[in-house]
């Protein structure tokens, strides 16, 4: 879901594959503190809930015409 509302509004991003078994997304835990994901990084901006990464995008960035 957080793919589509990016490609909706237009956003460019870089989507980062992580391995499947979470005690290895070292990276994940690094950036976020868990290693779930999606994880939306933007500036200072770190967020790791599905729900909270769309509300913000769509808040943050205006859909382009």
């Amino acid at each position: 879901m957080v793919r589509e509302v990016l490609d909706k509004l237009q956003i460019e991003y870089e989507k980062i594959d992580v391995p499947w078994p979470h005690h290895l997304r070292k990276n994940v835990r690094e950036i976020s503190g868990q290693t779930s994901v999606p994880v939306l990084v933007d500036g200072d901006v770190v967020l790791d809930d599905e729900y909270d990464i769309i509300d913000y995008l769509k808040t943050t960035y205006p859909i382009l015409s």
